[in-house]
């Protein structure tokens, strides 16, 4: 009887231990792996640029006020977008109520809107820059799991019937415990798709960097411009109250002339016309310095209003002589923008090789190991090791769509080449 028992028993033994791997194949080796759809490609922006929308235009216009037939313009200095306001700088600047060029342009560079957007721009750039790496680096994690589990081999479909009367195995298994001490390896060998990605946003990284010292330099043109503007605008204030105590005086000698009948009426009248239009010129001029020094504490972060001075008096200094041709070619040397705008170039077409590439095949190595058991007293180390070569055959049409659009953003930035950059100069 004993010899008819054992074969039985061993046979049970095993169909339980079947059971068992079922349930703890989890614990060895981990959640089985869900089907790969492969690296994507990272498209550009449509427009080529990542930075916000802005600009500091030079443009020219009439002097406020002008009563002569002579169309005379005043150079000035536009900004727009962002670059228009900024952030209060007094609260981390202390301000004394007299501002100096070099005061103007450090708050501007450091409180600009423009400025400030562009740099925050740079920062994610740089941010994913590290996210598209990490798809080519090695990615490691640890886990602690603790289980307890009660096991229903019935409702498994593992039903036992024993010829032994009075002898059999029980359908329910449990309660039992175990933990599992993992570290997980992923690894990127071979990936075309995911090192496109990565040279793509290093190049749009490079991009931001020029577009931010480009966004710089328009801070200085527009707070140097406005600080320029105000030491016009306060010299033409100063020009018309000379005018406007000429005509107040020619206004008094006419009229004391009148008085003892050496001019008619009629020259009284015309010296006080004069007189009153020069009061309103000053009047419109006064109004004119004031919104400028409004317009410059906005570039620079002082509080929106005209009660502060200037304490530094710009001197007039002839530009030096420059050919067209070579401003030109200093342009394409030196104009981060158009450093900018080569980079945006070298971006998309990484990124439509990366869309290419997704017809490529990618090869991944994955392993895993730790200990498992009961307790850390009673455990054993588990391994696996898995090299995965993934060959894309169809992807429903995914991979095509991801090519036309990398085409469709290629096209913008493609008219900052060299006849779209000459543009940029005109």
């Amino acid at each position: 009887m004993t010899k008819r028992i054992q074969p039985f028993l061993i046979g049970a033994g095993a169909l339980w231990l079947a059971a068992m791997l079922q349930t703890t194949a989890l614990g060895q080796f981990g959640a089985p792996g869900g089907q790969s759809t492969g690296t994507l490609a990272n498209q550009v922006p449509l427009s080529g640029r990542t930075g916000e929308s802005g600009a500091v235009t030079a443009t020219e216009s009439p002097i406020a006020g002008t009563t002569t037939s002579v169309n005379t313009l005043n150079p000035s200095i536009q900004a727009s977008g962002p670059y228009s306001g900024s952030s209060l700088s007094t609260l981390k600047m202390p301000f004394s109520g007299k501002l100096s060029l070099r005061d103007a342009v450090a708050r501007g560079l450091e409180y600009n809107l423009g400025a400030v957007g562009l740099s925050l721009a740079m920062r994610q750039a740089h941010g994913q820059t590290l996210v598209a790496r990490s798809a080519l680096m090695p990615n490691v994690n640890g886990s602690l799991s603790e289980s307890v589990e009660q096991i229903n081999l019935r409702a498994d479909g593992l039903r036992f019937s024993s010829p032994i009367p009075g002898f059999g195995i029980p359908s329910i298994v449990g309660p039992f415990n175990y933990f599992d001490l993992r570290a997980r390896l992923t690894q990127t060998v071979a990936d075309i798709t995911a090192w496109n990605n990565y040279r793509s946003a290093q190049e749009t990284l490079h991009a931001d960097q020029f577009s931010a010292q480009d966004s710089k330099d328009m801070v200085v043109l527009a707070v140097g411009g406005a600080y320029l503007q105000v030491i016009a605008a306060r010299a033409r204030v100063e020009s018309a109250k000379a005018q406007l105590a000429t005509a107040d005086a020619l206004y008094q000698q006419t009229a004391q002339q009148r008085k003892v009948g050496l001019l008619a009426q009629i020259d009284v009248d015309k010296s006080q016309v004069q007189m009153l239009t020069e009061k309103q010129r000053l009047a419109s001029l006064e109004n004119d310095f004031a919104k400028q020094k409004i317009n410059l504490a906005r570039l620079t972060g002082l509080p929106p209003n005209d009660r502060y001075d200037l304490s530094d008096d710009v001197p007039f200094a002839e530009a030096p002589v420059l050919v067209e041709e070579d401003a030109v070619a200093q342009a394409f040397m030196q104009r981060p923008d158009i450093k900018a705008a080569e980079a945006q170039i070298r971006a998309a077409e990484r990124a439509l090789s990366a869309a290419r590439a997704e017809r490529l095949p990618s090869l991944s190595v994955n392993a895993d190991y730790g200990v498992i058991g009961e307790n850390p007293a009673n455990s054993h180390g588990t391994f696996s090791a898995t090299g995965t070569l993934r060959i894309p055959i169809w992807q429903g049409g995914h991979t095509e769509g991801d090519i036309e659009q990398a085409h469709a953003r290629m096209q913008p930035v493609k008219g900052t080449g060299v006849a779209g950059r000459r543009g940029l100069l005109r």
